[in-house]
C-alpha cells in the first residue's frame, strides 16, 4: 500500500467533511487508505465519517487524549510506504498526494515532505516552513524582532523568511497540519512523542527525523488550504499557555546545560509577557466601546451641568464638587451596567437593546436619587437631560463607528457583499437556498459564474460568464464575495483562482451535497461557517446572563421567604442543599436532565430542577428526556427557567 492518511478530529465536523471530500478526489488511482481519530467530539462527526464517508477507517474514542496520542493509534495500524498527518481544517488539490509521492521516491534521503500553505483567503502562511526554535529564535519571535525584519536569515529564522516561498528547500521543521511521511523514516525516528498534547509535537517529530540521518523538505509544487484557528482556537491565554509550555518540554528534551536553562528562562519569560499582551488585547477589545461610552458621557454632563448652573440657577459654582467624582460616575456605572445586562454591548448596533438598557438605567437612577442623601442630590433635571445625551453620545459614537467599520451608517446592516457564485445552476439555486435557511441571505447576489472555461457555456441570464473570466467579472461587477461550489470546481482549480484574484476578495466553499458553506478571510481568525445547524438560545452571551440573574432572583426570593418555604415545602431538604452552591455559581436552579446526549448541547451548570422534574409523576424514558434538553436549550426563555421551577 503506497499511502496512509491519518486525521485527527476534534470538534470541527463541517470542516472534517470538506477535508475528506478532497481527499476522496485526491486518492483517486492511489492504492491508499484514510484514517480518521476521533478524540470524543459532541458535534456528530463520527455519524457524519459513517455515513458520508464509509471507505475511511474510524477510531472513535471515549475520550480526548491529545493529537499525538490519537495520531499514533491510526499510524500503529496503517499499512502504508508512506504516512500523511492531515488537519481537519484543510483542503488538499486534486495531484497533491500524487506529486508528493513522486517527490519522495526521486529522493530516498527525504524523511519528511511539508507543501505550501494557504490560509482562506489565498495568503501564504509562513509556518509552511520553520527552523528549529533556539533560544535566539524563541527570542526574535517572542519580542516581534521576526515580524520586523521578515527576509532576515538572522531575525527571522523561526520562518525561514530568506528562502523563497515558491523554491524547494531542505529546512528543519514541517507543520503538523500536512507532515508527509516516509514510512522507514518513522520506524527510526519513532511515532509522535506523546507527551505532547497538543503542539510542539511536529517540531520534536522533526528534529528526531534529522537526528535519524534523513532529511525534511518544504515543496511548494502543491499546496492546501488551511483554515487556521479552526482545529485550534488561538488568541487565548489557554493557547499560549500550552503552545509555550510545549516548547519548554522540547527545550528539556533536546537540549542540555546552560543553553537549556537560558532557553527555559526565556520561554518562561515569553509565556508571561505573551500572556499579558493576550489579556490586554482581549480586555481592550471588551472595554473599548464601554470606555468611549463612558467618557463621551461624562463630557456631556459636565457641559450640561455648567449650562444648567448658568442658565437656570445663575450662577455658575451653583453645583458642589461632589457631583463630579460622586454622580456622574454613579450615573454613568448605572447607565452603563443596564446597557450591559440588556446585551447592548453583545451586539454593537443593536439600538433596541441599546435604548432599553439605558431607558431602564434611568429608572434605576430615578429610583435610587430619592434614596441619596440631600447633599448628593443636585438636580433631578441635571439626571433627565444627561439620559437624553447618553442616548444622544452613544448612537453617535455607534454610527462614527459603523461608518468606519462598514462605510455606511445604517446601523445593524453591514456593508452588503456583492456576491458570484462559481457552479452549475443546479449547485448555485442549491447554495441560494442554503444562504437563505441560516438567515445570511442578505447580499447583493450578482450572478452566477458557470465553472467551464467554455466562453460558449450556455447559461441563462443569471449566468454572468464563465470561470475562465472570474477575475475580469469580480472587477466588473466589484464583487467581493465568492461561493465555489466543489461539486463543480476542483480544489486546484479553486486555489488558482484565488491566487489571481487577490485577497481583496472573500472566499467561502460548499462542499459536494454538504448543508454548510465554508471560508475564511483572515489567517488569525476562525473560519467562518453557513450551516443550517441548530442555534440555540441558552448559548447566546445574554441568554446566558439572564438565566444567572433568574438564579440569583431565586436565591434572593428563596431568602425572604423562607419562613414560608421551610414549613410547607417539600423540597426543602433539597432547597438548603443546593440554595449556597447556586448563589455561587457552582449549579444552576435549572439544568439538563441527566443524559448522554447533552454532550452535543451548549454545556450547562449542573442543574437542581430539569424539564422532567415540572412533569411531576410522569415517566420519562431516555428518548423523550433527550428531547426535552434540546428544546430547553434551543427555545431558551427566562419564563421556562420560572415554570420549570416552580412545578418542580
Amino acid at each position: 500500500m503506497r499511502l496512509s492518511i491519518v486525521i485527527v478530529n476534534y470538534n470541527v465536523r463541517h470542516f472534517l467533511e470538506q477535508a475528506l471530500g478532497s481527499v476522496r478526489r485526491a486518492m483517486q488511482g492511489i492504492e491508499g487508505e484514510v484514517w480518521v481519530v476521533d478524540n470524543n467530539s459532541a458535534d456528530d462527526s463520527v455519524r457524519m465519517v459513517r455515513e458520508r464517508f464509509p471507505e475511511v477507517k474510524l477510531i472513535p474514542n471515549t475520550d480526548n487524549p491529545g493529537f499525538a496520542v490519537a495520531n499514533n493509534q491510526a499510524i500503529r495500524q496503517s499499512a502504508g510506504e508512506y504516512v500523511l498527518l492531515l488537519n481537519p481544517d484543510t483542503l488538499v488539490e486534486e495531484d497533491t498526494f500524487r506529486k508528493c509521492l513522486t517527490f519522495m521516491d526521486e529522493h530516498p534521503d527525504a524523511g519528511a515532505l511539508g507543501c505550501k500553505l494557504l490560509d482562506g483567503s489565498g495568503k501564504f502562511l509562513p509556518e509552511s516552513k520553520r527552523g528549529f526554535p533556539t533560544p535566539w529564535v524563541a527570542f526574535c519571535k517572542t519580542f516581534g524582532l521576526s515580524t520586523l525584519f521578515p527576509r532576515s536569515p538572522s531575525f527571522n529564522r523561526y520562518h525561514l523568511g530568506h528562502l523563497p516561498e515558491n523554491e524547494t528547500n531542505e529546512v528543519d521543521v514541517l507543520a503538523g497540519c500536512f507532515m508527509f511521511l516516509r514510512k522507514t523514516a518513522l520506524d527510526k525516528s519513532g511515532l509522535l512523542d506523546e507527551v505532547f498534547f497538543m503542539y510542539g509535537e511536529d517540531i520534536d517529530l522533526s528534529y528526531r527525523i534529522q537526528k535519524a540521518g534523513f532529511k525534511n523538505y518544504y515543496f511548494p509544487e502543491t499546496k492546501i488550504i488551511h483554515y487556521k484557528g479552526e482545529s485550534t482556537k488561538k488568541g487565548t491565554l489557554n493557547y499560549v499557555r500550552t503552545f509555550y509550555l510545549a516548547m519548554i518540554i522540547f527545550a528539556r528534551k533536546h537540549f542540555s546545560g546552560r543553553r537549556a536553562g537560558l532557553f527555559v528562562m526565556m520561554l518562561q519569560a515569553a509565556i508571561w509577557f505573551r500572556a499579558g499582551l493576550t489579556l490586554f488585547r482581549n480586555f481592550l477589545g471588551k472595554t473599548w466601546l464601554p470606555a468611549l461610552d463612558a467618557l463621551a458621557i461624562y463630557f456631556g454632563l459636565v457641559l450640561l451641568k455648567n449650562f444648567w448652573a448658568s442658565y437656570y440657577y445663575h450662577d455658575p459654582t451653583w453645583f458642589k464638587t461632589n457631583v463630579l467624582w460622586f454622580n456622574f460616575p454613579l450615573y454613568i456605572l448605572i447607565w452603563l451596567g443596564t446597557v450591559w445586562l440588556s446585551g447592548g454591548y453583545d451586539t454593537r448596533y443593536n439600538l433596541t437593546r441599546l435604548l432599553r438598557g439605558l431607558g431602564l438605567g434611568t429608572l434605576v437612577l430615578s429610583a435610587v436619587y430619592g434614596f441619596l442623601d440631600l447633599d448628593y442630590r443636585p438636580s433631578r433635571a441635571l439626571v433627565l437631560m444627561g439620559a437624553a445625551w447618553a442616548v444622544f453620545a452613544t448612537i453617535g459614537i455607534r454610527l462614527v463607528t459603523h461608518f468606519w467599520e462598514f462605510g455606511n451608517f445604517r446601523l445593524g446592516r453591514s456593508k452588503v457583499k456583492n456576491l458570484l457564485v462559481v457552479g452549475s445552476e443546479n449547485e448555485c439555486a442549491r447554495v441560494l437556498g442554503l444562504l437563505n435557511r441560516v438567515g445570511a441571505a442578505g447580499k447583493n447576489f450578482i450572478g452566477r459564474v458557470d465553472p467551464s472555461p467554455s466562453p460558449n457555456g450556455g447559461g441563462n441570464a443569471e449566468q454572468l460568464g464563465n470561470v475562465a473570466q472570474l477575475h475580469e467579472l469580480v472587477r466588473i461587477y466589484g464583487a467581493n464575495e465568492i461561493i465555489f461550489c466543489s461539486k463543480d470546481i476542483g480544489s486546484q482549480e479553486i486555489m488558482a483562482n484565488m491566487a489571481q484574484i487577490g485577497p481583496s476578495v472573500s472566499y467561502k466553499i460548499v462542499p459536494e451535497e454538504s448543508l454548510s458553506i465554508i471560508g475564511s478571510s483572515s489567517k488569525d481568525e476562525p473560519g467562518e461557517l453557513y450551516t443550517i445547524d441548530i442555534r440555540y438560545n441558552i448559548a447566546q452571551p445574554s441568554h446566558r446572563r439572564d438565566k444567572r440573574l433568574i438564579d440569583l432572583c431565586i436565591c434572593l426570593g428563596l431568602m425572604i421567604s423562607l419562613p414560608g418555604w421551610l414549613l410547607f415545602s417539600g423540597k426543602r431538604g433539597m432547597l438548603i442543599k443546593n440554595w449556597g452552591a447556586v448563589l455561587l455559581g457552582q449549579k444552576t436552579w435549572v439544568g439538563y436532565a441527566p443524559n448522554i446526549q447533552n454532550a452535543s448541547l451548549p454545556a450547562l451548570r449542573t442543574g437542581v430542577f430539569s424539564p422532567v422534574d415540572a412533569l411531576k409523576d410522569l415517566k420519562v424514558n431516555e428518548e423523550t428526556a433527550a428531547r426535552l434538553n434540546f428544546f430547553f436549550a434551543k427555545d431558551w426563555e427566562v419564563e421556562r427557567d420560572l415554570a420549570v421551577f416552580f412545578k418542580a
